[in-house]
């Protein structure tokens, strides 16, 4: 796990006021993503998910999480990525979007980080539109960087509530 120390440029790129984040990261395909830590209820390895009729394309299905019903979507499928066969890695991140508990799987979750706001910037305008108003911003690690999903708009209320029913 990182921690803000663990970077070298950390103590020169935090600045007064800035509010400390608190991301889980994962992988999808050779990018890392982050997510707020708070949205995030639990990792899990993959189980059996039972596939739902007429769902979405990016809807895996769903599983049982300890009695609780829970969509599982295939976040490379929502993102428009390359499929990928599940592996030894790949996990299912269960977070809360707007009320509504939903599995997202990924290819490996990474580590939680904790960053300073101020290293976080808005996506460049090139890649934004009305495909990818998800992103929250880019922020600058030591040799990488990290897409800083909003995953409360990653699926719009209608989704949800399709998924729920």
């Amino acid at each position: 796990m990182n921690a803000i120390g663990s970077d070298k440029n950390s103590d020169r790129q935090f600045r007064a006021g800035d509010e400390l984040l608190q991301l889980v990261s994962f992988d999808l395909g050779s990018q890392q993503y982050g997510v707020d830590i708070l949205q995030v209820q639990e990792i899990n390895r993959t189980v059996d998910i039972t596939k739902v009729p007429q769902a979405p394309e990016f809807v895996e299905g769903v599983i049982n999480l300890r009695g609780q019903v829970v969509p599982v979507i295939d976040l490379r499928k929502r993102l428009h990525l390359e499929p990928k066969e599940h592996d030894k890695n790949t996990r299912i991140v269960v977070v809360d979007i707007n009320g509504s508990v939903v599995g997202m799987v990924v290819d490996a979750v990474s580590e939680v980080l904790r960053l300073p706001s101020g290293r976080i910037e808005p996506p460049p305008e090139m890649v934004t539109g009305c495909d990818t108003e998800y992103i929250r911003g880019v922020a600058k690690l030591e040799e990488r960087l990290l897409i800083i999903l909003d995953i409360s708009k990653i699926l719009d209320v209608g989704e949800i509530a399709r998924m729920a029913t």
